[in-house]
């Protein structure tokens, strides 16, 4: 099994403006522009959280987003849309039982990457870094305090994002 985080943030570390709205996201650049697709076809599960979800139904076809993978929303809401599991609970214990020869892409949500963090279950964060100031919003790490190290593997730059690929030391 392994863990990865891809995920796009803004230069001063958020990941959602305040209102956990994506538009600088949007306005920044598209996925064709970043690995996305490569990465995306080595993935077996998603793990996001209630508002990451609420931004695919946005979409208008949430199930074309993530054909191919299981997807698991952690909400206490019930879910409708096809092609998505509503999950709650610890998401370290999750992973755990998802078995360990499964690619685990935790999608978007502080609140589910940090128990896996804090669990040091994380093998892989893959960062994009948009050219982008905030201010303020929704931060991308949020994992109780200890000391994580990771290996710089690779710096890509798509278009107006840089990528920044760390594994686990």
């Amino acid at each position: 099994m392994a863990v990865y985080f891809y995920g796009c943030i803004t230069l001063d570390g958020y990941m959602a403006a305040k209102g956990h709205g994506l538009d600088w996201l949007y306005d920044t650049g598209s996925p064709e522009e970043t690995s996305y697709d490569e990465f995306y076809s080595h993935m077996d599960v998603t793990l996001m959280g209630r508002r990451t979800f609420q931004e695919i139904e946005k979409t208008g076809d949430p199930a074309s987003v993530y054909p191919t993978t299981e997807n698991y929303v952690f909400t206490h809401r019930e879910l409708s849309c096809p092609g998505f599991t509503a999950v709650s609970g610890d998401p370290a214990e999750f992973v755990k039982k998802l078995g360990q020869d499964r690619n685990i892409w935790v999608v978007g949500g502080n609140t589910i990457l940090a128990p896996l963090l804090d669990q040091d279950m994380v093998d892989c964060l893959i960062v994009q870094v948009a050219p982008v100031l905030l201010g303020e919003g929704i931060p991308l790490f949020r994992q109780k305090e200890a000391l994580r190290r990771f290996r710089l593997e690779t710096v890509r730059q798509y278009g107006q994002f840089a990528e920044l690929v760390y594994g686990r030391r």
